[in-house]
């Protein structure tokens, strides 16, 4: 089945290809945004990495380092791997305001939001499209497993699709971009 999902990116790439634009995009060092910078490099794309420090306060029980250190360290070997630069998005104290506290006020008046929502409305997609721009972006991209497809290409129209495979949706926690977000924004997966 691996192999069956792998050769349908593969296939849809050959049609997209990026003609050289500049792509950032944001590399946790998992697979979902590995494979997201390697699929947009056979596309085409000059891409950058670009790894989101949100959090520090969470600590490796063994180590007792920051936890997004050794993350950065994969998406670090990943980027060297594939030959593509990274840089560093430093959004903690946005993180903090935008998203940790409403939460926590949230969770106060009874209510169970989801946090990743939060980050990607107020964080993700407006943040990192600012500093992705500086680096020279024509678009951001995701690892993120959902389809858009446009409605109307010359109004600059899209809409957002449940993955191909169910089990590895993420269009829920995609529910809030905008427009705006989804033109300038590529889900290569």
């Amino acid at each position: 089945k691996l192999n069956y999902s792998m050769n349908k990116l593969l296939l849809r790439t050959k049609q997209e290809v990026g003609s050289g634009k500049t792509v950032v995009l944001a590399m946790s060092g998992g697979v979902d945004s590995s494979v997201a910078a390697y699929l947009l490099r056979y596309q085409g794309y000059k891409v950058i990495g670009a790894f989101m420090k949100n959090w520090s306060d969470t600590k490796n029980k063994l180590t007792g380092e920051c936890a997004w250190k050794e993350e950065k360290r994969y998406a670090m070997k990943i980027c060297l791997k594939l030959k593509i630069p990274l840089a560093t998005f430093d959004f903690e104290d946005e993180y903090k305001k935008e998203v940790v506290n409403p939460m926590f006020k949230s969770y106060g008046a009874g209510l169970t939001p989801n946090p990743d929502v939060l980050c990607n409305e107020k964080v993700k997609f407006p943040l990192f499209w600012k500093k992705a721009k500086k680096l020279g972006a024509d678009y951001m991209a995701t690892g993120h497993h959902i389809r858009k497809n446009p409605v109307n290409r010359a109004a600059k129209q899209y809409k957002m699709l449940r993955a191909m495979q169910e089990g590895k949706d993420q269009s829920y926690f995609l529910h809030r971009l905008t427009q705006k977000d989804l033109e300038k924004t590529l889900f290569p997966i």
